[in-house]
């Protein structure tokens, strides 16, 4: 079952001072990270409860070339950086699979993938991605082994509480993508991932779809390559706004 956007991938020059420049603009902390070693990028990780931004950089161009992550973080940051591409959390990824590809997705075959982190841990996953990763591709699909690193019950829990420094927890609500033809990548990720459309009450065409408790909405690009817009929830007395790493950010007050 898909359970909601899992997270965000934005190409950066620099983790660590991405990371920096998110806490310093936003009070959003990175709380972790560390390397992929068979594909040449490593990472900052911003948590929104089981949601995160992962902040991605590469340590080798021709490793991250031949990788199924590495090639769309390299476009993204040839383009000056931002997102790169985005993912769907799924408890059951083989059935999952099976579903979409019955209903005509191109969705590979799945992967095998971990990191190890700073402390030594390994955390692991399983995914199934499209043949082509971008911001306005259709996302891929990832299954977290939760007997690894960062997904057992009690780090969850921690996650759940933790306190950015702009107040306290906060949570991702929506990703606004700007595409040229809002019908037809509607049409498009409905087929890859199984995402059912409506009209959008911000109007102007766009299109919004519900992912587990959060929503994707679709806009149309107007002038220029357009950036993605993340909508966070915090506890914070009063909305906030940036364009920051290639993308916009936008925090509104919880209710």
């Amino acid at each position: 079952m898909l359970l909601g956007i899992d997270h965000l991938v934005i190409a950066v020059a620099d983790p660590d001072e991405a990371a920096a420049r998110l806490e310093e603009t936003l009070g959003l902390a990175a709380t972790g990270g560390g390397r992929h070693d068979a594909l040449g990028t490593f990472n900052r990780m911003v948590w929104l409860g089981d949601s995160y931004v992962e902040l991605l950089g590469v340590f080798d161009r021709d490793l991250a070339g031949r990788s199924w992550i590495g090639a769309p973080a390299l476009e993204a940051l040839d383009r000056g950086g931002g997102l790169a591409t985005w993912a769907i959390a799924t408890d059951a990824l083989s059935a999952d699979l099976a579903a979409r590809r019955a209903g005509g997705s191109e969705l590979g075959d799945p992967i095998d993938g971990e990191r190890r982190r700073a402390d030594g841990a390994l955390v692991r996953w399983r995914l199934a991605a499209p043949r082509h990763l971008g911001p306005g591709d259709p996302p891929f699909l990832i299954e977290h082994d939760g007997t690894a690193a960062e997904w057992t019950p009690a780090e969850r829990a921690a996650r759940r509480a933790l306190a950015h420094p702009l107040g306290g927890p906060a949570r991702l609500a929506m990703l606004e993508l700007p595409v040229d033809d809002v019908g037809r990548t509607s049409l498009r990720f409905s087929r890859a991932v199984g995402l059912r459309f409506r009209p959008s009450l911000a109007g102007a065409g766009a299109r919004d779809a519900d992912v587990g408790g959060q929503a994707l909405r679709l806009r149309r690009r107007r002038g220029g390559p357009g950036a993605a817009v993340v909508h966070l929830v915090a506890p914070v007395p009063e909305g906030r706004d940036a364009e920051l790493l290639g993308c916009g950010w936008d925090v509104r007050p919880a209710r």
